[in-house]
C-alpha cells in the first residue's frame, strides 16, 4: 500500500472556502479512481487554514496515475496548489 499524507495550510484565510470546496472535489473525483483505497480530506477545528488530505493507494503506480487523473490536473494542481504552502508526508501505515 502506498500511503501519503499532506498538510496544506492556506495562504490567505479569505480563500479558505474556496479550498475547502476544491479538496471536497478533489476527494470526490479520487476516490472513483483506480487503485485508490481511501482518500480523505480532513478540515482542522483548531486552525481553519489547514487541511490534511490522507491518501492510501494499493500501489504507489496507481497514486502516479492519479497525477494524471481530472482530479489532480483540473483542480488540486492549477487550482489548490497556488493557494497553500503544502508539506507531503509519505508515510508507513502501522497496523
Amino acid at each position: 500500500m502506498h500511503c501519503l499524507n499532506v498538510i496544506l495550510t492556506v495562504r490567505d484565510e479569505a480563500n479558505v472556502p474556496k479550498v475547502r470546496k476544491l479538496l471536497t472535489e478533489c476527494g470526490r473525483l479520487s476516490r472513483q479512481e483506480a487503485g485508490c483505497n481511501s482518500y480523505e480530506v480532513c478540515h482542522s477545528q483548531t486552525d481553519p487554514q489547514v487541511f490534511m488530505l490522507c491518501e492510501r493507494w494499493a500501489t504507489e503506480a496507481d497514486w502516479q496515475e492519479h497525477r494524471k487523473q481530472r482530479a489532480y490536473l483540473e483542480f488540486y494542481q492549477p487550482q489548490v496548489i497556488p493557494l497553500v504552502d503544502r508539506v507531503p508526508h509519505p508515510s508507513d501505515l502501522l497496523e
